[in-house]
């Protein structure tokens, strides 16, 4: 594409069961940017509409790069292994409800409270939406099995859940500069708007205060606490 491209990338490590199942996410947007002559380059919309990349040529590229860096690292490879990839590449359009739906997993955990139905003789029952069926199913462990389904989520020290890559990373300040100019885009325009505090009234005259001067008070040894002084604007 002849440019810097971006791209989202979100882990999930399990699936609709709760089964240890690493997989990837990932939002890319269908052009790049290229610096050097200040374009902003998209992709051609094809037949089935706008995608990137061949989703068989992404499964054998990805298989190969994966099992070679392992290899690279010293890590031995198990001696039976998929020959297989799975991947999948589609048009989501402007990509607004893709982020959201990745989004959601980022700030909760692998099971939501309301999911786990009972508790009861050491045993725990929750439920789940099947893949297959899109029907709601449950699924019943015994305690200490299911504390196992729910540690083996728990990302190592050292991972992360979501990464940034191109000029979708937060070092390229430059390049996202560069790309609201191209594409004459204003973020103020989409800035919450900066909430007022509430004035401070006088709980004798009901007057606005206003602060006039601040004064340093400790609280106690080794602990200094600003406090504001305010007087009634007459």
């Amino acid at each position: 594409m002849q440019g810097t491209p971006g791209a989202i990338a979100v882990l999930h490590t399990h699936s609709r069961r709760l089964d240890f199942h690493p997989h990837v996410h990932l939002v890319v947007p269908a052009a790049a940017v290229d610096e050097a002559k200040q374009r902003w380059r998209r992709k051609r919309r094809g037949k089935n509409g706008t995608y990137l990349f061949n989703e068989k040529a992404i499964a054998k590229v990805f298989r190969a790069k994966m099992l070679a860096a392992i290899e690279a690292a010293g890590i031995g490879l198990p001696a039976c292994y998929p020959r297989q990839w799975v991947a999948h590449c589609q048009s989501v359009g402007s990509g607004e409800k893709a982020l959201i739906y990745l989004g959601r997993y980022l700030y909760r955990g692998v099971i939501r409270e309301q999911d786990i139905l009972a508790c009861e003789n050491g045993r725990v029952s929750f439920r789940y939406r099947s893949a297959k069926t899109g029907k709601s199913e449950k699924r019943s462990l015994t305690g200490a099995d299911f504390l196992w389904l729910i540690l083996q989520h728990v990302l190592p020290k050292g991972f992360r859940r979501a990464r940034n890559f191109g000029f979708l990373h937060a070092n390229c300040k430059r390049l996202v500069g560069l790309l609201h100019l191209l594409l004459k885009f204003d973020p103020n325009r989409f800035k919450p708007p900066r909430k007022e505090r509430p004035p401070m009234l006088c709980s004798c005259c009901g007057a606005v205060m206003t602060i006039v001067r601040t004064r340093i008070r400790s609280k106690s040894p080794g602990v200094i606490a600003v406090t504001p002084v305010v007087a009634v604007a007459i």
